[in-house]
């Protein structure tokens, strides 16, 4: 008699911004069990709201090159009290109460991101980096205990420190390594918006025409981007979309 494959991950990407709104966690928590009950699921946060609240409140300053957080010494403390502490616990903390099996980590736990410092056109921005591989096993045996990882993406370096990774980067990761068939990114947009209205689906080639044109633009090209490379490298689409995108089965699909 064959075993049947248990069914391959979801991956759910939940925006910073969103993660601190009692309305919003109380939507994607009944939304997340809803899914899990056909897959299972990983997530991924983000933080970057809290993280320069907490910077201004402390007075310790920060900058920003090509849409990246200069990750002094002092600012990677504080990003990790925010991703790895606050957020990631108060994100796993509404995921139990709502019955869901959840267990916070970061990508330094186990090793499962590992990077390499992000040097853009060779500025030194400090703790900041790329992920260079993920160590999936783990996540995968949690997966198979009926356990829903949370993962904040301050991450392992190959130098043994740890470095500040975008959160879009390491759910696109993580969805590649851990075999997802699904990646989608939750935030407070419904989609890639063209002309006024959500595209219902892109592909790669289409959005690389739109980034040139101008019609994605800011912190949407990051994001679209990291699906790109998602797809690109094995998961069968990406999704961006809103809360109730997640629920309903909307947003902009990128795939091959």
């Amino acid at each position: 008699m064959m075993n049947t494959p248990p069914p391959s991950p979801l991956l759910l990407k939940v925006g910073g911004n969103e993660i601190d709104d009692d309305a919003f966690l109380a939507g994607f928590v009944a939304a997340l069990a809803e899914l899990s009950r056909r897959a299972p699921v990983i997530v991924v946060h983000g933080g970057g709201k809290e993280i320069g609240d907490l910077h201004r409140r402390l007075d310790v300053p920060f900058e920003f090159v090509d849409g990246l957080r200069v990750t002094t010494v002092d600012s990677l403390r504080l990003v990790e009290m925010v991703l790895s502490g606050l957020v990631n616990t108060r994100l796993v903390r509404w995921l139990v109460n709502g019955g869901v099996q959840a267990l916070g980590l970061s990508g330094v736990d186990l090793g499962l991101v590992r990077v390499e410092p992000l040097r853009p056109n060779g500025v030194d921005i400090g703790f900041v980096g790329r992920v260079t591989g993920v160590q999936a096993e783990p996540l995968l045996r949690l997966l198979a205990d009926g356990v829903t990882p949370v993962i904040s993406p301050i991450s392992l370096g190959l130098d043994g420190h740890s470095y500040n990774v975008n959160a879009d980067q390491v759910a696109a990761a993580v969805a590649v390594g851990a075999g997802a068939s699904r990646l989608v990114f939750v935030s407070n947009v419904p989609g890639v918006l063209l002309d006024g209205a959500v595209a219902a689906s892109l592909t790669v080639e289409e959005v690389e025409a739109q980034i040139a044109g101008g019609q994605i633009s800011g912190g949407m090209i990051p994001k679209v981007r990291a699906a790109v490379e998602a797809v690109q490298a094995g998961v069968p689409a990406a999704v961006i979309t809103d809360l109730a995108g997640l629920a309903a089965g909307g947003g902009t699909a990128i795939s091959e």
